[in-house]
């Protein structure tokens, strides 16, 4: 009897002493997660999404989800619909409740209808997500945070990230970190505009405006504008990403158009901004740093591959939407 009793005092305080342990950590936890997740108890800027949509209902609620879904109190978000045949319309009806604006009607094409969105919104932060890609969980409170805590930070790309026709994520890249430089001298390849974000005092800065009458290359056309008044910021988070998909997709299928107006769009921009002998400089010295940095990096993979017996690499294939070893 003795040591049954012994053992049922051991037990009961032991019992006490979970009592008095746990509902502190299991409070302390649901507490952490309702008042720091999300940063609640930070600034949360208002932020302004256009969608610019014309016959995109296989992708839009998706889309649409991935912005509502973050679950950010100030948040417009705009839907310019192109006058879509499809079922784009049902799809925005069905979230008009939480819309700030949307209407469909004929435009002249995608960067008009960013326009059209942009003029009515009044956020601090602007940025436009079309209707087939897609935001990353929390992107607008990490987009939040880092404007907020850095007033001189006016311009924000995130990691590259690409999504198959699946939605799976299937590539992601950090983003360079680019300059006026670069983009003056020919080197552009890319800023992925899904991961951007930029204040609205650089877009007044730099007009308050998309170039409307260019059909694939506004958003190139718009960053040099930017390079004007402001640097480019990289966050190694996700932010944002692109859909890659096998058709029916501008950024594949007007590629060389869109080359074509980046060009055009350098020309214009060098004789306003800068002498072409800067320029060579800049391309000359870069390019010798950068040319000797990319040849050992293969030099020294090519070294680890024989030696030590590394693996190749597995990369997504855009046209079979399949992973394939390189």
């Amino acid at each position: 009897m003795e040591r049954l009793d012994l053992l049922k005092i051991i037990r009961n305080r032991l019992q006490k002493m979970l009592n008095l342990i746990l509902p502190r950590t299991i409070d302390s936890h649901i507490t952490f997660f309702k008042k720091e997740n999300l940063c609640e108890n930070k600034k949360n800027m208002t932020i302004s999404i256009v969608t610019p949509c014309y016959n995109s209902g296989k992708y839009l609620e998706e889309t649409i989800l991935s912005v509502l879904q973050q679950n950010y109190p100030n948040l417009e978000y705009i839907i310019i619909d192109g006058g879509s045949t499809d079922n784009s319309l049902d799809i925005i009806k069905k979230y008009q409740d939480k819309l700030t604006y949307w209407v469909s009607e004929k435009d002249n094409g995608m960067y008009d209808a960013i326009q059209k969105g942009f003029e009515k919104s009044t956020g601090e932060i602007m940025a436009w997500i079309n209707a087939d890609d897609m935001y990353h969980k929390n992107s607008f409170y990490i987009v939040s945070e880092i404007f907020s805590k850095y007033q001189n930070v006016d311009w924000l790309v995130g990691a590259m990230v690409t999504f198959d026709e699946c939605s799976r994520g299937v590539g992601v890249t950090r983003s360079k970190k680019f300059t006026k430089y670069d983009f003056l001298s020919g080197d552009f390849k890319w800023i992925q505009q899904e991961s951007c974000f930029f204040r609205r005092c650089l877009w007044k800065k730099a007009g308050g405006y998309v170039d409307c009458s260019l059909r694939y290359a506004g958003d190139f056309e718009l960053w040099l504008r930017f390079f004007r008044h402001g640097r480019l910021y990289v966050v190694d988070a996700l932010l944002g990403g692109f859909r890659m998909r096998t058709s029916n997709q501008l950024s594949l299928e007007g590629m060389l158009k869109y080359l074509e107006e980046a060009t055009n769009a350098i020309k214009k921009e060098r004789g306003r901004r800068i002498v072409i002998f800067k320029i060579a400089r800049y391309k000359i010295i870069f390019g010798i740093l950068s040319t000797l940095s990319k040849l050992f990096m293969k030099i020294a993979e090519k070294y680890r591959q024989l030696e030590f017996n590394t693996s190749e690499n597995i990369v997504f294939n855009r046209n079979t939407q399949t992973f394939e070893i390189k």
